[in-house]
C-alpha cells in the first residue's frame, strides 16, 4: 500500500479519554489543567491515559473556551546580573504553584527587544506581564499593554507618570543613601559614584540618594566623582583607572556587579579594598558574601521583590484588585570587609 494512501491517524481527544476513565468530558478538561475542582486521584488517573495515549493538550482551544491561556511573560534587563536570576526564580516559584507557565525574556536594554517580546505575548493572548521596563519605556507603552487586556506589574523599576499600574521594587534611594551614610561615619568625604543609567528610575534614585547624604553631611557635590551608564562587571573593571585618577577614598558602586569589578582591578594593581578604598555594593547577590574582602552591600530584597510581584499579578487574574499599588521594599545594609577608615 503507498503510504501516501494510508488515512491520517485519528487524533486523540478528550472525549476518547473521558470514554476509557468513565467520566465527563469537562471532568478530563479540568484535571488536565490541575483544575483544584478535580479530585487528585481523578487528575492522575487522568495524567496517567493522557501520557500512556500520547495526548497533547490544547492549550489554545482551551483558552478559547476560558479567555485564559496561563501564560505570563517575565521581562528583565540582564538575567546574567545574579540580582536578576534570584529575582525571576522567585517569581517563578510563585507562579508555578498557580499552574502558570512562564516565558522569559532578556532585553539588555534593547527598547526593539522589549517591544518584540511584547507583541509576542498580546499575539499569543497571554495573561499577564511581570516587567523591568527597558529604558526608553514610556507610560503609553504600558498603558496600551493593559488596554489590549494584559494584565502587568511592573518590578525593579518605575516608568514615571504611570500611578495605576502596580510596581513593586526597592527602595533605591534609601539604601545608596545607608551606604553613604555609613562610609561618611568612617571618616570618609571624597566619595565617587560608579554605575546606573540616567534614564532608568533605579539610576536616578541611587545617584539622588548618594547626593542626598552627601548634602546632608555638609559635603559639596562634586560632578567629577560621579560615573554613570555603567551596569557590568567589565564595565566596573574598565572604569577603575579613570575613578582613582580623582583620587577617592571610597567609591558607592551602583550595583554588586560593578563594586566586584572595582574591587579586581584594585587588587590588580596592589591596592587593597577595604583597607586602601573602600567599596560599597548593592543589591547583595550570593556571591558578594563570599568575595575576598567579603562586599559592603546594601540588600535589595530580591526574592522578596519577585514573590510580591508574582502574588499581586496573580491576584490580579483572579479578579482581586491590589491592596497597594506601588509597593517599596525596605533595603538594609549588609556590613562586610571591603569599607574601613580612610587610609592615612
Amino acid at each position: 500500500m503507498d503510504v501516501s494512501s494510508r488515512p491520517p491517524p485519528k487524533r486523540l481527544t478528550l472525549a476518547m479519554i473521558a470514554e476509557r476513565l468513565g467520566i465527563s468530558t469537562a471532568t478530563v478538561s479540568l484535571a488536565l489543567r490541575s483544575s483544584p475542582l478535580v479530585a487528585e486521584e481523578t487528575r492522575k488517573r487522568v495524567a496517567a491515559l493522557a501520557d500512556e495515549l500520547g495526548y497533547i493538550y490544547n492549550r489554545s482551544a482551551a483558552s478559547l473556551r476560558t479567555a485564559r491561556t496561563n501564560i505570563v511573560g517575565v521581562v528583565v534587563n540582564d538575567i546574567l546580573n545574579s540580582y536578576f536570576a534570584e529575582l525571576v526564580a522567585a517569581v517563578e516559584t510563585e507562579l508555578v504553584e498557580h499552574q502558570l507557565t512562564v516565558l522569559l525574556c532578556n532585553h539588555g536594554d534593547d527598547f526593539a527587544r522589549q517591544r518584540n517580546f511584547l507583541e509576542t505575548l498580546l499575539q499569543y493572548r497571554a495573561d499577564g506581564v511581570i516587567l523591568v521596563p527597558s529604558v526608553g519605556t514610556t507610560p503609553k507603552d504600558v498603558t496600551r499593554l493593559e488596554t489590549a487586556g494584559l494584565s502587568t506589574v511592573l518590578i525593579a523599576r518605575e516608568v514615571p507618570g504611570l500611578d495605576e499600574t502596580p510596581m513593586v521594587r526597592g527602595d533605591d534611594g534609601a539604601g545608596l543613601r545607608m551606604a553613604v551614610e555609613h562610609l561618611i561615619g568612617l571618616g570618609h568625604r571624597r566619595i565617587a559614584f560608579v554605575g546606573g543609567r540616567s534614564q532608568s528610575s533605579s539610576g536616578r534614585d541611587r545617584r539622588r540618594g548618594y547626593e542626598e547624604a552627601l548634602e546632608a553631611a555638609g559635603i559639596p557635590v562634586d560632578p567629577d566623582l560621579i560615573f554613570t551608564e555603567l551596569m557590568t562587571r567589565n564595565e566596573g573593571r574598565a572604569i577603575t583607572d579613570a575613578v582613582l585618577a580623582r583620587k577617592p577614598t571610597a567609591i558607592a558602586a551602583f550595583n554588586d556587579l560593578i563594586a566586584l569589578g572595582i574591587v579586581n582591578e584594585l587588587r590588580r594593581r596592589g591596592l587593597e579594598p577595604g583597607r586602601d578604598v573602600s567599596v560599597t555594593g548593592y543589591d547583595d547577590i550570593e556571591e558578594a558574601s563570599v568575595w575576598s574582602p567579603a562586599l559592603t552591600t546594601v540588600w535589595n530584597g530580591q526574592q522578596e521583590v519577585g514573590r510580591r510581584a508574582a502574588a499581586m499579578l496573580t491576584g490580579i487574574l483572579q479578579g482581586r484588585e491590589p491592596e497597594q499599588r506601588r509597593i517599596l521594599v525596605t533595603p538594609e545594609l549588609r556590613l562586610r570587609e571591603s569599607t574601613s577608615a580612610p587610609a592615612a
